[in-house]
């Protein structure tokens, strides 16, 4: 078997960003550009480590990094290869060429299964409180209390550029983000710079019905493409892209989809930002809990691939600190900022200045960050108990993925049972799961997302036993 040749990676010890994702960032640009060819094989961590001049725990992480995110295939006892998928936009190209709402029961119930909120009683409130506190200690406070740019405060943007770039690997300036009041605001206004009565929206069924309304507000049609275990099913959307000449943009969740907890594969993703190019919609992604992961890194949104065009990208920080703080952000082309800014100044001249330079204090003091890493190893533990506890209770009653992210589990029942009926029963006992019909487009899909980061363990394993009599 043939060793490739000697890695040329120039390693930059002045930079910011982090050795291991330099590595991560060349081995990926060898591969898009051809120089790294399918099937390829790499050199062992040990030698490589050698040729860069590293340490090898930084070059198992960025090899772990590269197979996590569908880049790279470790081979027992051969090595590290080349994943065998079309990478380049160019091949993908040349691939193209040759081809109801449902009733809820008024009774409070005893176990309430959100759809995968995190827990607030982690939330740091302590140092946000504070954090308010020292802003109105401030000299030029009064300052604060006016008007403010539609795309707000410039230090906050900055701080979310700053996460981005080196969290997400995008390539961001602070002209390209704006700030929301939380991710619905974001998803309502993209909707409506980009939709027009009669226009046609692409979403993923099941899917996130918050979403469809603002979508389907504008008067747009919605083309509901089905979802498998690698997650929107591209040749679907091939199909409707063939159809439907007015097509404006697909919706997608690609990192933790909503409800099914799947991660859309590099050859998906790759497909996807191949057919935003050449059929010109606008991909629109929302992140919705990009932050909380197991493991490895994370995959990193459609954005970050250098050949993605068309995009809106939309996260939230509500799921970091809490719920209840509505903040959100977007980040997509000058023009679709400038656009934002002018409808979001229509129905609100600006959001909570005094709150985001609170959340701005806890960046900059390293709050956040610490807070993220306690609740992370936190969830990580929950959602391993929650496992134990689904074996235990529901056994071979139903099918799940462990999902390696995400703060809910997706579960579809072993045998076929009247999805419907179990949720009415499942609330006459005390216990509420989100209906199916909240996720499926037309007919209730059969499954549960439940999600287990708020709920304390008794709860978890009380309400299982109960939906494991229903099963």
């Amino acid at each position: 078997m043939l060793r490739p040749w000697e890695f040329q990676i120039r390693i930059d010890n002045n930079s910011e960003m982090a050795v291991y994702v330099q590595i991560v960032d060349a081995i990926k640009e060898a591969i898009e550009n051809g120089t790294l060819s399918n099937d390829s094989v790499l050199p062992g961590s040990r030698l490589l480590a050698a040729q860069l001049k590293v340490n090898r725990a930084t070059v198992i992480k960025a090899l772990d990094t590269l197979i996590s995110q569908g880049w790279l295939v470790s081979r027992n006892r051969k090595g590290m290869f080349v994943a065998a998928t079309p990478h380049t936009l160019k091949e993908y190209r040349s691939a193209l060429s040759g081809l109801a709402s449902g009733r809820e029961e008024s009774r409070v119930p005893d176990i309430i299964f959100d759809d995968g909120l995190p827990d607030s009683r982690m939330a740091p409130i302590t140092e946000l409180a504070r954090a308010y506190r020292q802003i109105f200690s401030k000299k030029g406070r009064w300052q604060m209390m006016g008007y403010s740019h539609p795309a707000e405060n410039l230090d906050f943007r900055n701080a979310i550029v700053q996460m981005l770039n080196f969290t997400r690997g995008m390539k961001l300036s602070a002209d390209e983000v704006f700030i929301t009041r939380g991710s619905q605001m974001a998803i309502y206004l993209s909707a409506q710079i980009l939709l027009r009565p009669g226009d046609h929206i692409i979403i993923e069924n099941p899917g996130y019905r918050h979403a469809w309304s603002a979508f389907e507000h504008t008067g747009a049609k919605l083309l509901p493409v089905a979802v498998d275990e690698e997650g929107l099913n591209t040749d679907e959307l091939r199909g409707l892209l063939a159809k439907y000449k007015n097509i404006q943009a697909v919706y997608v969740t690609p990192h933790h989809q909503y409800p099914t907890t799947v991660t859309m594969s590099l050859q998906r993703r790759m497909e996807l930002i191949a057919l935003s190019n050449t059929y010109g919609f606008t991909i629109i992604e929302d992140d919705f809990d990009h932050e909380f992961h197991f493991g490895k890194m994370p995959v990193l949104p459609l954005c970050s691939i250098r050949e993605a065009k068309h995009y809106i990208y939309i996260g939230t920080l509500s799921k970091i600190v809490a719920p209840s703080l509505r903040i959100g952000f977007l980040a997509t082309s000058f023009q679709h900022i400038d656009k934002i800014a002018k409808l979001r100044k229509m129905i609100d001249v600006q959001g909570d200045v005094i709150m985001e330079q609170a959340v701005l204090e806890l960046i900059n003091d390293g709050d956040i960050k610490r807070h993220l890493k306690r609740a992370t190893a936190r969830y990580e533990e929950k959602r391993d108990y929650f496992e134990t506890l689904v074996l235990k209770h529901l056994g071979d009653k139903v099918s799940f993925v462990k999902p390696g992210g995400g703060l809910a589990f997706w579960m579809v029942p072993a045998k076929p049972v009247d999805i419907l009926q179990v949720n009415l029963l499942l609330q006459q006992q005390g216990v509420r799961v989100l209906s199916p019909l909240k996720f499926s487009y037309r007919d209730a899909i059969s499954g549960f997302r439940l999600g287990y980061a708020s709920l304390p363990a008794q709860d978890l394993e009380e309400g299982l036993i109960r939906i494991s009599k229903l099963l």
